[in-house]
């Protein structure tokens, strides 16, 4: 993979004023990652909204999959700024924020790039994320998906897989944020497991060290703090053994740049660069008996992070106690070549490894939690069967069609707190489950609302959740969920009965007909008086009665009628 640009970036202040005028080009479809009939090879964009800094990566696809980087930017906003513990964003830091965004997506207009971005701990955790979000995507037309800790480690491990040769080595990963810290122990794909804590350093040095300096106190408290807030991680990762710990993004990046330094080797490229834990200590002792201003001249560290430094670096020194590390490997891939990976691998269909990875996570959840989870399998069949069938009607796409496979098969987890509003307790599992790794926070949510409505009431603005999704999102719960409603309807008995559905659409009428088949000769369920298998053609109307009933939503979301027959044979063999 070709990493030129890595060492191009460039502030904020460099960048041409005319960006944000260059932003109002963008197609939309452009910033919400759709991509174009005509992008081959296409130019992606990566924004990685961070609590400290926000990067963008610009690269164009490679036919050898990865890609070749065109541009990298980054500029520190210090979205986690001040004295609230990231609760809430300060009105500068929004400012500062917003304006940054404009000039990065004026930068990614000159290269028509389809631009994804993501934000994490300081824009997920703030009471007033949504007042950014909403901000941003007023002023540059940008889409943000907030993503989750899991999440967020599940990208930056793919983005190391691309930097270093480690696919066949159990690795932990280490990424040290402004406001959190994410670790990872993967093997090649394979998560194996992933924790996010509340831990970062600008988080920990508003706490113990809010001018930059450090006093022995200060550390001694520093670190006590720090090893309680360290167990849980260690009590659920220490389990696993581990090749190669590596270390990724700013702290942890800079740290090893002033390593660098004192050995006066000046790597050019600090990917896979290492460092041992008696290293890191030095430059600890280094840092305390420096005031923050000193710092500025230390050769190796961006005097921009002269004030968090020695509270990102006693983090460290604590992990690799707690994980009993002696060395460390950088990566200068990280959140940002993860995404760009991800989302040009989703958009152009080159992998479905996160897709196997969803679904899987999906079956997981509901085999532990759905007593009939086959039946939630023949759900998402017939549900797919009349997606397909009708896309010229609901106009949805690939993303779609996913997320309605993986509601169908996670919509009866709920049965597993009680029967009694289910699709509640759905709702709320889907949400909070920390096993359906690699969904956004955004898809996550339409996934739990789809999953929520496939019984009862219609999607409501009554109802909190689904009010905040925008226009388009809401339509989009709406048609899944409808779809959903049928398929489901169509396995009442939970025996299978029907193979698979015709659907049929009449322009003059405007009516739907969901024709549902059963395969001439199938074997019934249960067994005759003389005690052999019944070979009678199932009787469906049970299936036929509920489907009809449930397919309101569908007619509602449509805007046609919808009517659902049945058939003796099966078409679609």
């Amino acid at each position: 993979m070709d990493r030129r640009g890595n060492n191009g970036e460039v502030s904020g202040t460099e960048t041409n004023s005319t960006q944000t005028e260059l932003a109002q080009g963008i197609p939309a479809k452009r910033l919400q990652g759709d991509l174009g009939e005509s992008q081959s090879p296409p130019v992606h964009a990566a924004i990685d909204i961070g609590t400290n800094s926000i990067h963008m990566v610009i690269a164009r696809t490679v036919e050898s999959g990865g890609f070749d980087v065109l541009t990298a930017e980054k500029e520190m906003v210090r979205l986690g700024e001040g004295s609230t513990n990231m609760k809430e964003l300060s009105p500068a830091a929004i400012e500062r924020g917003v304006a940054a965004l404009g000039r990065m997506v004026g930068v990614a207009a000159s290269y028509d790039a389809i631009v994804s971005a993501v934000a994490t701990s300081a824009v997920r955790e703030a009471s007033n994320g949504a007042e950014f979000i909403n901000r941003v995507r007023a002023e540059t037309g940008l889409e943000i998906e907030v993503i989750s800790g899991f999440e967020e480690a599940r990208l930056i491990h793919l983005g190391v897989l691309q930097a270093l040769p480690v696919y066949n080595k159990q690795l932990m990963l280490v990424d040290i944020g402004g406001g959190s810290t994410e670790f990872l122990v993967g093997l090649g794909n394979e998560v194996k497991a992933a924790r996010s804590i509340k831990l970062g350093a600008i988080r920990i040095s508003n706490e113990f060290f809010p001018d930059g300096d450090a006093t022995a106190k200060s550390v001694k408290k520093c670190r006590k703090y720090l090893r309680n807030a360290l167990a849980a991680a260690v009590h659920e990762l220490a389990q696993f053994d581990f090749d190669i710990a590596i270390g990724t993004s700013g702290t942890i990046s800079s740290l090893a740049s002033i390593i660098d330094a004192r050995r006066e080797s000046s790597a050019r490229d600090l990917n896979g660069v290492k460092f041992t834990r008696q290293e890191l200590d030095d430059v600890i002792d280094q840092l305390v008996a420096s005031t923050s201003k000193d710092r500025t001249d230390l050769p190796g560290l961006d005097e921009r992070r002269s004030d968090i430094i020695t509270g990102g670096a006693i983090l460290l020194s604590e992990i690799f106690s707690a994980f009993s590390i002696e060395t460390m490997t950088i990566s200068t891939f990280a959140l940002r070549e993860g995404v760009l990976l991800d989302r040009a691998e989703t958009l152009t269909g080159a992998s479905n490894r996160l897709a196997d990875l969803r679904r899987a996570n999906a079956r997981r959840l509901a085999q532990q939690l759905d007593p009939d989870a086959q039946h939630a399998e023949t759900a998402a069949r017939l549900a797919l069967q009349i997606f397909d069938q009708t896309k010229d009607l609901h106009k949805l796409g690939r993303k779609a069609r996913e997320l309605l496979e993986m509601a169908a098969i996670v919509h009866n987890v709920g049965l597993f707190i009680s029967h009694a509003a289910h699709h509640k307790h759905t709702y709320y599992v889907v949400r909070h489950s920390e096993q359906l790794t690699g969904f956004t926070e955004r898809e996550r949510e339409l996934l739990a609302l789809i999953a929520r409505y496939h019984r009862r009431g219609h999607p409501s603005s009554k109802h909190a959740e689904f009010d905040r999704l925008s226009e388009k999102d809401q339509e989009t719960v709406r048609k899944l969920a409808g779809i959903l409603r049928v398929a489901i309807g169509l396995d009442r008995s939970h025996r299978a009965l029907v193979s698979g559905v015709v659907v049929s659409f009449d322009k003059l009428a405007e009516s739907l007909s969901i024709e549902a088949l059963v395969r001439t000769g199938q074997l019934a369920e249960g067994k005759s008086d003389n005690g052999r298998p019944d070979q009678a053609r199932p009787d469906i109307q049970l299936e036929l009665y509920s489907a009809q009933e449930r397919s309101d939503l569908l007619s509602l979301a449509l805007g046609i009628d919808v009517e659902v027959t049945g058939a003796d044979t099966d078409h679609t063999k």
